[in-house]
């Protein structure tokens, strides 16, 4: 019994080590991203199609389980109710940075309700951000539909 004991308190910081990656703290330049993601599913939620058409970048690509298509028709997809995005569950988020690109992978729950209907479904969102005109602008949004979640 005093081995398992030994063995489980020398194992645990080890899984809580990986365990806490989910939760591990952001470089300032992480954070600026991840508080723009973020920010972006507020706006999405909140219909805010004047917050959100600065946001986008003019030749923005979103990609959903059912087809792709660009800035105009997602913002006006946003206002008309063809999918509100009511609320992100997001269980961990994940920041990088190569050649003034930022790209953000997110595990999430997508609360929304499309076609009238309510849904919720397990995705892992990428974002990509790039600077356009002196600020991040999102540039392309992925959902991937994870299976068995």
């Amino acid at each position: 019994m005093k081995k398992l004991l030994l063995m489980l308190l020398l194992f645990f910081p080890f899984c809580s080590g990986m365990w806490g990656q989910e939760s591990a703290k952001f470089t300032p330049e992480q954070q600026t991203i991840i508080d723009l993601s973020n920010q972006k599913w507020a706006w999405m939620a909140e219909k805010n199609v004047e917050q959100l058409e600065k946001l986008f970048h003019k030749s923005a690509q979103f990609v959903h389980m059912g087809g792709y298509w660009g800035k105009e028709a997602e913002l006006r997809t946003i206002k008309e109710g063809g999918i509100w995005y009511k609320k992100a569950e997001i269980h961990s988020q994940e920041v990088y940075f190569a050649a003034g690109i930022a790209t953000v992978y997110s595990r999430i729950h997508l609360n929304s309700v499309v076609g009238g209907q309510a849904v919720r479904f397990p995705f892992i969102v990428t974002e990509v951000y790039v600077v356009s005109d002196g600020r991040w602008q999102l540039s392309s949004l992925v959902f991937t539909k994870t299976i068995g979640e």
